[in-house]
């Protein structure tokens, strides 16, 4: 066997460290309805938890700056570009574009699924609970992602105004 080596404890730091971001940008996949939620086997959208998601991982950032190695701070302000980008896809889309989006997603992950199905496993263990009700800041966001899909949906009225004014 190889020597082992004996980690120090900045190196720790940088693995959990990484080890977060990663659970952060796993749970905005999810939600975003990028990849299936492993407890129901079902692919789900939830855009105000994508941000309140996103939101704790740009505080992660803020609280963090000037603390971070060169790669831990590149890690992390790659996971928040591509999430922040994923995320204002989503809100642009049509309900129509993303629910076909979702169907298309499920069924690519349906054989996927039918080995744990045959063996009478399935991926969220024995236990089936409920999911937490949102929190009063999760309420909050969901406000803040109404307020950005407004203001990138185009107003009707200035649109008609402006076209009257050209006639």
């Amino acid at each position: 066997m190889a020597e082992s080596e004996t980690i120090t404890q900045e190196q720790m730091n940088e693995f959990l460290f990484t080890q977060i971001v990663l659970m952060f940008q796993g749970a905005a996949w999810q939600h975003l309805g990028k990849v299936m939620n492993p407890a129901t086997n079902k692919v789900e959208r939830d855009l105000a938890q994508a941000k309140n998601t996103i939101d704790i991982l740009g505080m992660l950032q803020a609280k963090t700056k000037g603390n971070l190695s060169e790669n831990e701070q590149k890690f992390l302000e790659h996971a928040l570009y591509e999430l922040r980008m994923n995320y204002i896809d989503e809100v642009n889309k049509e309900p129509d574009e993303a629910e076909a989006a979702s169907d298309e997603a499920e069924a690519s992950t349906a054989d996927a699924e039918a080995p744990a199905e045959e063996s009478g496993e399935d991926a969220a263990g024995s236990t089936e609970g409920e999911a937490p009700e949102q929190d009063a800041s999760a309420e909050q966001s969901a406000g803040d992602a109404a307020e950005v899909a407004e203001a990138k949906t185009p107003n009707d009225e200035a649109a008609s105004e402006s076209k009257e004014e050209s006639d």
